[in-house]
């Protein structure tokens, strides 16, 4: 498949928080779009900049050459590429299949199977970087599949991400992401943790950024979130509850292979206690909200 802006067309289903940027900026690259959400209000921004709207992820298919997800769990992910009016459903042979949600591997070998079986290739292609990277173009792109159909897509992947791998088979970039989230699991607790240590120690917390993001204790977390929650910005560059879906993949998996990964489990109980606390739909810096009130006071009243 020869990929070309102007040429070939593409189709977008979900525009959350990331999604509605990445779209936007494969709209801006000129390639033609047709979107899906199940909320349509949601694409007016999309659809203002020239995409066009389909009542049905099928429709989308029927009217693209490769169509990208990116959902919210792994139910969606099924529902919107293999249910009745799923993407497989409206796709031909020689289409291509990309689901960027983070999502279980197994799911991800099964669409490659069953899109095969239609002669239809597939992805997965999840991502790093939160709300930021997609905005700016800069995530990184962990990507499982045949690497023919992972080359070929290639001037999609530069309009949305700083850093494209192929991971190798189906499933592997859903294996990656993985690894990628059960760094930041723990990596969030030393944030979170720090934050409310360093205000109770009566530190100015701006200034103790300065010593330690530059030292080995620096981090995208540190440099990227930490100053979202001494702002009080609990707002999601990445959502709670899918932080806490993906640790629950990511645990699953490890058990699969007979692994034994303490550290993230911990994380996982520890963010089911911020959902506990309703705050599942605020980042995963609002871990900090619940280790305070551990610690017998509410964070934003803190000063």
């Amino acid at each position: 498949m020869e990929v070309k802006p102007g040429q070939t067309r593409i189709g977008w289903i979900g525009t959350g928080v990331m999604g509605a940027s990445m779209c936007g900026h494969l709209i801006k690259a000129g390639f033609a779009t047709t979107v899906y959400t199940r909320t349509q209000q949601k694409a007016a921004p999309l659809l203002d900049a020239g995409a066009t709207w389909a009542a049905t992820p099928k429709a989308v298919a029927e009217n693209s050459d490769i169509v990208f997800s990116i959902v919210g769990f792994p139910q969606d992910v099924r529902e919107v590429i293999l249910g009745p009016a799923g993407v497989l459903a409206g796709a031909n042979a020689g289409d291509v299949i990309v689901d960027m949600t983070t999502s279980q591997p197994s799911l991800a070998v099964e669409i490659y199977e069953t899109a095969k079986a239609k002669g239809v290739h597939a992805l997965d292609a999840p991502v790093s970087g939160g709300d930021k990277g997609a905005r700016e173009g800069i995530l990184s792109i962990m990507i499982g599949g045949d690497a023919e159909i992972v080359t070929s897509l290639e001037p999609c992947w530069q309009a949305m991400g700083k850093t494209i791998v192929h991971q190798g088979p189906a499933g592997c970039g859903q294996h990656t992401k993985m690894v990628n989230q059960t760094l930041i699991a723990s990596g969030m607790i030393g944030v979170c943790e720090a934050l409310v240590y360093g205000y109770r120690a009566g530190l100015d917390l701006e200034t103790v950024l300065q010593s330690v993001s530059s030292g080995a204790a620096g981090s995208w977390s540190l440099s990227n979130l930490a100053p979202r929650v001494i702002q009080n910005d609990f707002d999601p560059g990445f959502f709670v509850e899918h932080f806490v879906k993906d640790m629950g993949i990511a645990l699953q998996e490890a058990r699969n292979m007979g692994l034994c990964l303490p550290g993230l489990a911990l994380a996982e109980q520890l963010y089911q206690s911020v959902q506990a606390k309703g705050w599942s739909k605020n980042g995963t810096q609002a871990l900090t909200l619940a280790l305070a009130d551990m610690s017998g006071f509410a964070w934003v009243d803190r000063k």
